[in-house]
């Protein structure tokens, strides 16, 4: 079968910009609902649902047979778990640090990707990854006002630190779930692995809200705008998602998926704009070496 023709660069770039987004706006509507009591595995449920099925209608239509190689099981229960956990734990930093902050601290995922690939016997970060990685982590000292918080008298608050640490714990396991999804799965048609992680995200998180893992975790919203803000979460992450999905083929990800770094710009934009979230001057400026060291730490030169 002949590879799908990709898509004019113009017209990729273009809509992996669209992408990332609609995934920034599926983490402002998670906030919206989160204000209105919404609990973080609620959130979970509805996003991963819909997503699911959208995905299961995919491959029934496509008739694609629902079997795994033999011993890629383990690994694809480790994948939907890790990606539960990361869900969980940037939404739960989404709920108490500003929007923008937690998504630039959960992307700094290729950091540790890299890292993680060289302790399992992959090939040592080089020289200018080294030195890129050491520039991401500068800018988030800034991005994160770190000088300006240990300089003041004022005491750091519980809920910055545990936002903070929790969008860590985030992009730890969806760096983790990328190592898993490389090495083990790599093999594993696309469209299938995907709709079996959304199975295990969408088990496991209903699982952990009959036993109560994380008190309030189930909660309903408090109104109707919650409701509405959850709704548009589900809807916007499963567009993003499949949309992703659908198009990658053609989408020539191994030059454009720089573009996808869009994502924290654009929660940055939106959450001054939907939810009066604004970071101060020095913030916006680490947030840009952020992004552009994770810009260039993902980008390859082609030829």
């Amino acid at each position: 079968m002949p590879a799908p023709t990709p898509f004019p660069r113009p017209i990729a770039v273009l809509m992996l910009a669209a992408i990332a987004c609609i995934l920034a706006g599926n983490h402002i509507a998670a906030r919206i609902a989160f204000d209105q009591n919404a609990g973080v595995l609620l959130a979970v449920l509805c996003r991963s649902g819909l997503t699911l099925l959208a995905l299961a209608a995919l491959l029934l239509w496509q008739r694609q047979p629902l079997r795994l190689v033999p011993g890629a099981w383990p690994w694809q229960l480790l994948l939907g778990l890790l990606i539960t956990v990361q869900s969980l734990c940037l939404y739960s930093a989404v709920a108490r640090i500003p929007v923008a902050l937690a998504l630039l601290v959960a992307n700094i995922f290729p950091i540790l990707l890299a890292l993680l690939t060289w302790a399992l016997g992959g090939s040592p970060p080089s020289r200018r990854t080294a030195l890129l990685m050491a520039l991401i982590l500068f800018g988030l000292l800034f991005a994160l006002d770190v000088p300006a918080r240990l300089s003041s008298h004022d005491q750091v608050g519980s809920g910055w630190l545990l936002g903070i640490g929790l969008a860590f714990s985030a992009a730890c396991a969806f760096a983790s779930a990328l190592w898993v999804t490389e090495h083990k799965l790599s093999g594993l048609r696309g469209s299938l692995r995907s709709m079996l992680t959304m199975l295990v995200v969408f088990t496991a998180t209903f699982a952990a809200g009959s036993v109560d893992v994380i008190p309030g975790g189930l909660q309903p919203p408090a109104n109707a705008s919650g409701w509405i803000a959850l709704g548009v979460l589900a809807l916007l992450y499963c567009t993003g998602f499949s949309l992703l999905f659908i198009c990658m083929p053609r989408l020539d990800m191994a030059r454009n998926t720089p573009v996808m770094n869009i994502e924290p710009v654009a929660t940055l934009l939106l959450g001054w704009l939907v939810l009066g979230q604004m970071l101060n001057q020095t913030q916006i400026i680490g947030g840009a070496i952020v992004v552009s060291g994770i810009v260039l730490l993902t980008y390859r030169r082609h030829a």
